[in-house]
């Protein structure tokens, strides 16, 4: 079963998320349970999130199939004692206002050395960091995305998540997201049939299906590992619609939240409804 949706915003509260998401014809969604640029953003009443859990409950989305983000500011690898700091604060926060809500994962970029750590010593900090807060919490899977590889950014390389999951102390709380853009320009070639069997033969003898948690569904504005991170609508990048469909029909990836993060929101519903036009398509199972 293909669960797929796109990240809601939670603008008129965070109840009104899956609402959104029903709007659009989703079967999964991912949103902000908060500020996406802020440290701190407001709390959520006790009223709002039964009534998103309600929402929830009454429109058929189990935790298992929404995939909320963290805020962009955190950075879990930050050189900076202050700004590490904040970001482990910032990052607890994210995740009690998921158990709150009765979510089961926490989506996030592990983080960035900025020119002023080392590769490994910045992937030791995010797995420092995911240790405190793990402790901290409860309930809640940690979720790390891969990055495109822009700038100083880690997480790009199958190697360096699987670094940061070892390093985990309770790996039944860590997991993985794989964004199809990011991959594509962090050089996985995902367009060409070889190309895709050849990177999910490595994520799982590096990493593992195990660990897949979820996926961002993007088409990619640039080319085959340029590590710019721009995604484009489905069909009008470098990805291609044939990719798409190949994913759709792929059984590894069944019972996962599939999350669009497409820049044109007006056509979600079009682009949710073809993705599931395309499943059990002649020639493509």
């Amino acid at each position: 079963m293909k669960y797929i949706g796109a990240h809601v915003s939670i603008a008129g509260g965070v109840a009104s998320a899956p609402l959104k998401a029903t709007e659009i014809g989703a079967k999964a969604f991912a949103l902000f349970t908060g500020s996406s640029s802020r440290w701190v953003s407001k709390a959520i009443s006790d009223e709002d999130a039964m009534l998103f859990k309600e929402n929830c409950r009454k429109l058929g989305f189990t935790p298992d199939v929404i995939l909320p983000h963290d805020n962009f500011l955190i950075n879990l690898g930050s050189p900076d004692e202050k700004k590490l700091a904040l970001s482990r604060k910032s990052f607890l926060d994210e995740m009690k206002r998921c158990e709150q809500l009765g979510l089961t994962m926490l989506n996030f970029h592990p983080g960035s050395h900025l020119n002023l750590l080392s590769e490994q010593e910045c992937l030791d900090r995010i797995a420092e960091s995911l240790n405190i807060t793990l402790a901290k919490s409860e309930g809640v899977t940690a979720v790390l995305e891969n990055v495109a590889g822009q700038g100083s950014n880690l997480g790009h390389s199958f190697e360096q998540l699987a670094y940061i999951i070892d390093k985990v102390d309770d790996k039944s709380r860590v997991g993985v997201c794989i964004d199809t853009c990011h991959a594509y320009s962090a050089g996985f070639d995902l367009a060409t049939p070889e190309g895709y069997e050849q990177t999910w033969k490595q994520f799982d003898e590096i990493i593992g299906f195990n660990y897949l948690r979820g996926m961002h569904i993007n088409d990619d504005k640039r080319e085959l590992g340029s590590r710019i991170d721009r995604h484009a609508s489905i069909g009008e990048g470098t990805l291609g619609k044939e990719f798409f469909t190949r994913l759709v029909n792929d059984p590894r990836l069944d019972n996962i939240p599939l999350i669009l993060e497409t820049p044109d929101e007006s056509i979600w519903a079009d682009e949710i409804r073809w993705l599931y036009s395309q499943i059990n398509t002649a020639g493509n199972n």
